[in-house]
C-alpha cells in the first residue's frame, strides 16, 4: 500500500514527517499485530480520518522529534551538574577496588552521568509523544461512548417520535443524521450510515450493520443490531422503538444510580483524604516542639498537599459524573446557530444584512444604540443571562481596592507582615478580593439557575397538558393557547409568547427554536427538537407529546434521585470541613497559645534568675503556625465548596455558595480565637 495514497487528506508537514518514518514503521511493528488493529478500530470509533500506517508513522516521528530535542536538554543538564556542582568524581557503592581499575571507573563516572541523564530525558520526551499520540484515539473514543450512552434514550424517544410522526426507515435515519445540534454523536453515528448510502452506493442495511460494528458504544451497536433485524424481517418498526424506549429508559435510572453509589464511595474517600494534612500538621508540629522543625514540609503541606488533594479528587469525580451534553442550542435549517440567542452582544438580524445597503448599516447602528440603553436600563437582567460576565466589572474592582488596601497600609505588604497579623493580612489580599468577585457571579449565577429551572421544573406536567388538548382535535398552536391560558408560570408565559409569534407571520418551528434558544438548556432542547420535527408532518401529535413528556418525566426522576443521594455526599464534605475548622481552631487555642505563654515564662524566669538550657516547645513559631493553621482551614474551606457544588450539580459554579460560605467560617472563628 503506498503511503503518498493513504495519506492524502494529511497536511503537508505532517504527511511528509509520515514518509519519513513510514520505514521505522515497518521495521517495528507488523500490519497483523493485535496492537495496530486494535489501534485501527479507536481511530474509526474516535473518527479520526487516518490510516493506522499513517498515524503510527506521524507518532514515531513526533516521538523522535520529541526525545531528541530532551536528550539534547538532558545531556547539557548533565554536563553543568558535572561541570558546576559535582567537583570530584563521585563514589557510588564505596567498594574496595584496585588501583588500575579504580581509576578507569572515576574517569567514567562523569561521561556516564552525562549520557545516562540525557537517554533520561529523552526516553521522556519520546515516551511521552509517542504515547500520547496512540492513547489519543483511546481517549476520544471513551469521550464519544459516554456521550452516546448518555443521549441514547433520548435519541430512541425522537426517532420513535418520527415513527409515530408516520416516517419511513430511511427517513427516520435521514432525519437523526440531521439532529446534531441536539443529539450530538449519536447523530454522527447516524451521519456515518447515510453518507455511505448516499456516496458509496451502499444499501443501508448493509450501511447499518457496518455501523453496528464500528461504534464505540456497545448499547448503540446492541440497538443498530435489533434494528437491523426488524427492517430485514419487516416486523414493526413503531413498535420496536416504543419497546426500545422503554428498555433505555430503564437503563439510564440503573446507570445513574450506579454512579450515585460510587460518588458515595467517593464522598468517604474524600473524607478519609482530607484528614491526612491534619494529622500531617499536628506530627510536623510535635516535631517542631522537639527541636527538630521541618518549616518546608508544613509550607509543602498547607500551600501543596491540600490544593492537590483536592484537584485530584475533583478529577477523578469527573470520570464518574454524567456532565450535561450539548450546548442547548438550536441551529437552523443552514446548521448556523441563531444569532441573536448565541452571541453575548450581538444585534440580531441586523447584523446579518449589514454592509450591503446603506440602510441596514443605519439599522444596525439604531439597533445598537437600543441594545445599549436596554443594557444601562436594565444590567442586572444582562448580568442574570451572563453571571461570568459581571467578573468584567468586579475583578478590576477588586484589584483596585487591593491597592488602596496596600497604599493605606490595611494589607501587608511582605511575608512577615503576613506572619505577625495572619487574619488581618489574609482578610485583605485573599478574602477581600474573594467576596468582591464572588458575592455577585454567586448572586447572578443562582438567579440564572432559578430561572431556566422555572422553566423545566413545570416542563412535564405541560406537554401531558398539551397533549391532553392536542388529543382533543386541537392543533399544536391552539394547544399551546389554551394550556397558557390554564397554567401559571414563566413556561406558560413562553407559550403565550410563542402564540403570539406565530399569530404575527413568525413560523412555529422558529418561534419553537427562538425560545428554547432563549434558555439554552440541553433537556429543554431534546424535547423542543422532538416536538417541532413532528409538527412538520402534522398538528395531530398526541402520541408525540406523550412520549416527550414521558422523557421529560425520567429525565425528572433521575435528576431528583440524584438531588436526593448526593445531598449526603455534600453534607459528608462540609461535615468534614466544620470538624477540621474545630480541631484547627481547638489547636490554635490549647495547643499554640498555652505553649506560647510558656514560652514567655520560661523566657522570663531565664533572665530572671540567670538559668540556661533549652526548654521544651521553644523551637517553635507561633506567628507563623497560627498563620499555616489559619491558610489550612481557609485553602480547605475553597476546595470543600467547589467539591461539594460538583458533586450536587455537576457544575464548579454550583460551589460559588459554598466557596463564599465556608471560608467565612474560618474567618469568623480565627477572629474570635
Amino acid at each position: 500500500m503506498s503511503l503518498q495514497s493513504a495519506g492524502g487528506a494529511s497536511s503537508g508537514g505532517t504527511d511528509v514527517l509520515a514518509d519519513l518514518f513510514y520505514p521505522l514503521y515497518q521495521r517495528l511493528f507488523d500490519d497483523d499485530s493485535d496492537f495496530v488493529a486494535n489501534l485501527e478500530t479507536k481511530l474509526a470509533e474516535a473518527r479520526i480520518p487516518e490510516t493506522v500506517e499513517i498515524y503510527l508513522s506521524k507518532s514515531l516521528a513526533l516521538g523522535v522529534i520529541t526525545g531528541f530535542m530532551l536528550w539534547v536538554v538532558g545531556t547539557l543538564l548533565g554536563y553543568g551538574l558535572v561541570t558546576f556542582v559535582i567537583t570530584e568524581p563521585p563514589t557510588f557503592l564505596a567498594l574496595p577496588m584496585p588501583e588500575p581499575y579504580l581509576s578507569i571507573v572515576n574517569s567514567l563516572k562523569l561521561p556516564f552521568i552525562i549520557v545516562v541523564s540525557g537517554l533520561f530525558f529523552g526516553s521522556i520526551g519520546f515516551g511521552s509523544a509517542f504515547g500520547g499520540m496512540v492513547a489519543k484515539p483511546y481517549l476520544d473514543s471513551d469521550a464519544r461512548k459516554r456521550e452516546i450512552n448518555v443521549l441514547l434514550s433520548d435519541s430512541v424517544s425522537f426517532m420513535y417520535a418520527l415513527s409515530v410522526g408516520g416516517l419511513n426507515q430511511l427517513e427516520i435515519l435521514q432525519a437523526m443524521a440531521k439532529a446534531d445540534d441536539t443529539y450530538g454523536e449519536v447523530a454522527k453515528e447516524f451521519q456515518s450510515i447515510v453518507l455511505e448510502t448516499e456516496y458509496f452506493d451502499t444499501d443501508y442495511r448493509t450501511a447499518v450493520r457496518n455501523q453496528a460494528l464500528q461504534t464505540p458504544s456497545d448499547e448503540l451497536s446492541q440497538f443498530l443490531t435489533d434494528m437491523l433485524s426488524i427492517i430485514n424481517s419487516g416486523g414493526d418498526m413503531e413498535k420496536f422503538l416504543e419497546d426500545q424506549k422503554e428498555k433505555h429508559m430503564r437503563t439510564s435510572k440503573q446507570e445513574q444510580q450506579m454512579v450515585l453509589e460510587t460518588l458515595e464511595l467517593f464522598g468517604e474517600m474524600y473524607m478519609t483524604l482530607s484528614l491526612f494534612p491534619l494529622l500531617l500538621i499536628i506530627i510536623l508540629v510535635i516535631m517542631s516542639m522537639l527541636g527538630e522543625a521541618q518549616d518546608m514540609l508544613l509550607y509543602g503541606t498547607v500551600y501543596g498537599l491540600i490544593p492537590l488533594i483536592g484537584v485530584g479528587f475533583l478529577v477523578l469525580v469527573s470520570t464518574v459524573v454524567q456532565d450535561e451534553v450539548g450546548d442547548g442550542y438550536l441551529s437552523v435549517e443552514d446548521g448556523e446557530i441563531v444569532d441573536e440567542s448565541e452571541k453575548m452582544f450581538d444585534l440580531g438580524i441586523a447584523e446579518s444584512y449589514a454592509g450591503r445597503y446603506g440602510i441596514f448599516d443605519r439599522i444596525k447602528s439604531k439597533e445598537g444604540t437600543y441594545v445599549t440603553l436596554n443594557l444601562l436600563k436594565q444590567p442586572h437582567l444582562f448580568f442574570r443571562d451572563y453571571p461570568l460576565a459581571v467578573l468584567a466589572i468586579t475583578f478590576p474592582a477588586s484589584l483596585v481596592l487591593l491597592a488602596f488596601t496596600v497604599m493605606a497600609g490595611f494589607a501587608p505588604t511582605t511575608f512577615d507582615g503576613v506572619v505577625s497579623a495572619p487574619v488581618r493580612g489574609t482578610f485583605f489580599l485573599i478574602y477581600l478580593p474573594l467576596y468582591v468577585n464572588f458575592v455577585p457571579l454567586t448572586i447572578f449565577h443562582e438567579w440564572n439557575v432559578r430561572s431556566r429551572n422555572s422553566i423545566t421544573n413545570k416542563l412535564s406536567d405541560n406537554l401531558r397538558k398539551l397533549s391532553s388538548a392536542n388529543d382533543t382535535g386541537m392543533t399544536l398552536l391552539e394547544s399551546l393557547k389554551v394550556v397558557a391560558d390554564t397554567s401559571s408560570g414563566r413556561l406558560a408565559e413562553e407559550f403565550r409568547t410563542m402564540h403570539a409569534k406565530v399569530n404575527y407571520g413568525t413560523s412555529l418551528k422558529t418561534a419553537l427554536r427562538e425560545f428554547n434558544n432563549k434558555y439554552h438548556i440541553p433537556r429543554l432542547a431534546r424535547t423542543v427538537k422532538l416536538i417541532s420535527k413532528a409538527q412538520e408532518a402534522s398538528s395531530q401529535i398526541t402520541q408525540v407529546l406523550s412520549t416527550a413528556a414521558q422523557a421529560s418525566e425520567n429525565q425528572d426522576d433521575i435528576e431528583r434521585n440524584r438531588k436526593s443521594q448526593t445531598r449526603m455526599q455534600m453534607v459528608i464534605i462540609i461535615m468534614t470541613y466544620v470538624t477540621l475548622l474545630g480541631v484547627m481552631a481547638l489547636l490554635k487555642v490549647e495547643f499554640l497559645d498555652t505553649m506560647a505563654g510558656l514560652t514567655q515564662q520560661a523566657a522570663e524566669a531565664e533572665s530572671g534568675g540567670g538559668g540556661g538550657g533549652g526548654q521544651f516547645g521553644g523551637g517553635l513559631d507561633i506567628e507563623m503556625l497560627t498563620m499555616l493553621f489559619f491558610h489550612a482551614v481557609t485553602l480547605q474551606g475553597i476546595i470543600s465548596g467547589f467539591i461539594a457544588g460538583y458533586i450536587r450539580d455537576v457544575s464548579l459554579m454550583a460551589g460559588l455558595k459554598y466557596v463564599v460560605v465556608l471560608p467565612t467560617l474560618a474567618l469568623i472563628v480565627f477572629m474570635m480565637v
